[in-house]
């Protein structure tokens, strides 16, 4: 990857946690862990958050990379944050497998079969928040 791409990334991620913390101060940026890595963002009970800035889009390898991730991390949930372009943070794409916010069950004998659901950022936060609360996390 190159510097400024890596660049971009960071600034994505940086910008994605600011805005998870009015809801969950503790939130933060997760250093890179080589082949166990742990996901780009900790301090959420429970959860994993992955976040892509790239030109081109890769959402099946970035569900796929999440779902490893959460699994690294030994976390129940995930979500993948997508930065759209020319857009506020509020407006990415927010990423959650559909069974997490109980609109699909989990007959599928693969956790990567499983189907995702995409929303806007500021309302993936709020699933999120309300899940974590009925979770009891």
């Amino acid at each position: 990857m190159s510097s400024k791409s890596k660049n971009k990334g960071t600034a994505a991620e940086r910008e994605a946690v600011k805005y998870l913390r009015e809801y969950w101060p503790a939130a933060e940026r997760r250093a890179l862990a080589g082949s166990k890595d742990k996901g780009d963002v900790a301090g959420i009970p429970g959860v994993v958050g992955e976040v892509k800035a790239a030109v081109k889009i890769e959402l099946a390898k970035w569900q796929r990379e999440t779902l490893t991730e959460m699994a690294n991390a030994e976390a129940d949930n995930c979500f993948l944050v997508v930065k759209t372009p020319y857009k506020p943070v509020t407006k990415w794409g927010f990423w959650m497998p559909a069974y997490q916010v109980g609109l699909e069950d989990m007959r599928f004998t693969k956790l990567e079969e499983c189907r995702w659901v995409r929303m806007d950022f500021d309302l993936g936060r709020d699933v999120l928040r309300q899940m974590i609360s009925v979770l009891g996390l």
